[in-house]
């Protein structure tokens, strides 16, 4: 049975976590009509539904975007946890996740600051490379325009690292449009990578 909800109006990560309800409650071969107002959400609602097997068909209307998203299959419950063990015994393996929540290393001067954070990143690569790197607050400035740190990051995605940007910390500074690395991320995703790290280390 069709489905259709509501999301508008709703602040990260309310849209993600009501998509992943409503996907969980039809049955397959059904679609899920979802309705955001801003790119943050339709962007974090794709991502999610196209990660758990879904097709997913993405229009405008007005200022708002409808999102079909179409169950392909609900069958393969067994053989995801199958899959879910060898991704744990990967994320093993895999060094820690960074949470960076400044754009500058430290109390004291701002100038410092940003030369602690550059030689931060410049040492980093020279580590094992990290599960993740996830900027949020300020942080998000050093994955947009202007950031010293552009090099670097490129160079630790190159060795494998993700790299997220909180979409409401993005929105809040008005750098969406202005993201140079990684992806838009939202809590829930976020929340998602602190937890199942065995290593979570803060950079503020």
């Amino acid at each position: 049975m069709n489905k259709s909800l509501d999301c508008r109006g709703l602040a990260c990560p309310q849209p993600v976590i009501k998509t992943k309800k409503a996907l969980e409650e039809i049955e397959q071969g059904s679609v899920l009509t979802v309705i955001v107002d801003n790119q943050t959400a339709k962007e974090n609602v794709t991502a999610f539904a196209e990660n758990s097997g879904c097709s997913v068909d993405v229009k405008e209307s007005d200022s708002d975007f409808v999102l079909e998203i179409a169950i392909k299959d609900k069958s393969g419950d067994l053989q995801c946890s199958t899959e879910c063990v060898q991704k744990v015994e990967s994320v093993s393996q895999k060094g820690p996740v960074y949470l960076i929540t400044t754009n500058s290393f430290g109390q004291g001067s701002p100038d410092l600051g940003e030369v602690l954070m550059k030689s931060f990143f410049t040492a980093l690569i020279e580590q094992p490379c990290p599960e993740s790197l996830i900027f949020i607050n300020s942080g998000v400035y050093l994955t947009t325009e202007g950031s010293p740190v552009i090099e670097q990051l490129n160079s630790l995605v190159q060795k494998g690292a993700q790299i997220l940007s909180c979409g409401t910390c993005l929105n809040y500074y008005k750098l969406a449009e202005k993201l140079l690395t990684g992806k838009v991320s939202n809590m829930f995703e976020i929340l998602e990578q602190l937890t199942k790290s065995g290593k979570v280390i803060n950079i503020a």
